[in-house]
């Protein structure tokens, strides 16, 4: 059964804690799923610990729904999440997100090989892999035209019947472009801008 990814972005209102604000501290900017519309375990597991193949040190794994959450993202995710419908619950503010390296590596795996057939493009599959390339992957989509363990970045190529591409394990890939991600790291970081690094944060839950 798979994993799926819910939830959006809220911001701490600037006025929250004032005399003048009787409002929620955070107010819910977007929910998630215009931005972002992928099951990839590999981020997942980066960010939140959540089907960690891969074996990331995640960035903020099971911290739950925070108290202060705002009403929108309570009603999408709470009763959820209360009554045992998804699996775990976390947030992560955009300072957090935007601290990232971008080449921090995995400790199980080097790499993700991916492929599609030529005639099914929307139809994609993905395969972590370590030095030595399991056999049977490189019977399936041959071996790259040039050497997959230099560092270089993404390496594509085809054979009769696929498309196929390879990508070193390390967080700017997983999170970069050809992703999703960039869009929610776009509208957090355009949000921040206006109330800062720690003021702005993604809440997730997953089935």
């Amino acid at each position: 059964m798979g994993t799926d990814i819910y939830g959006g972005i809220e911001f701490r209102h600037p006025y929250a804690g004032t005399e003048d604000y009787d409002g929620e501290t955070w107010v819910t900017a977007i929910d998630l799923w215009p931005l972002y519309d992928e099951t990839d375990y590999t981020a997942f597991g980066l960010l939140f610990g959540v089907r960690n193949y891969a074996g990331f040190a995640p960035l903020a794994p099971g911290r739950g729904l925070p108290a202060d959450l705002s009403s929108g993202m309570r009603s999408q995710l709470g009763p959820w999440v209360a009554q045992g419908e998804m699996d775990s619950a976390s947030w992560v503010s955009w300072g957090e997100l935007a601290s990232i390296d971008s080449a921090i590596g995995a400790e199980h795996f080097v790499g993700r090989v991916t492929w599609h057939k030529k005639s099914l493009p929307s139809t994609r599959y993905s395969r972590l892999v370590s030095q030595q390339w399991p056999p049977e992957v490189l019977a399936l989509v041959g071996v790259p035209p040039v050497d997959s363990h230099s560092g270089s970045g993404r390496v594509e190529w085809t054979t009769d019947d696929l498309v196929c591409a390879y990508e070193p394990l390390t967080a700017g890939a997983v999170l970069g472009s050809g992703t999703h991600w960039p869009h929610v790291f776009a509208v957090m970081k355009a949000l921040a801008g206006r109330f800062g690094d720690d003021g702005v944060r993604l809440v997730v839950a997953f089935d």
